[in-house]
């Protein structure tokens, strides 16, 4: 039996808990399909993305395990160490 959804009928916000995820790939050329709400970072390193605002930033030091509330088009590859990162969205 799937799964009853009580909050469906709530506008979505900015501050909602995202509703999906995806493993993202690395690229310098390429946004993601949807802007993030978040990252969840499955494996320490750096990350280097572009925001939902147009920034380039580069992230270092980030720990396996941490989730960002950041909302990026891109996670470049250059510079990007960390693996196992996720969308939420």
């Amino acid at each position: 039996m799937p799964a009853v959804d009580t909050w469906y009928q709530n506008p979505a916000a900015p501050t909602s808990p995202p509703q999906n995820a995806a493993l993202i790939t690395k690229s310098d050329t390429v946004d993601l399909v949807n802007t993030s709400l978040g990252l969840w970072v499955g494996g320490a390193g750096a990350i280097n993305v572009i925001t939902a605002g147009g920034q380039t930033v580069l992230l270092s030091g980030v720990t396996a395990g941490t989730y960002i509330p950041l909302r990026i088009t891109r996670l470049m590859s250059t510079s990007t160490t960390a693996t196992l990162v996720v969308a939420l969205y």
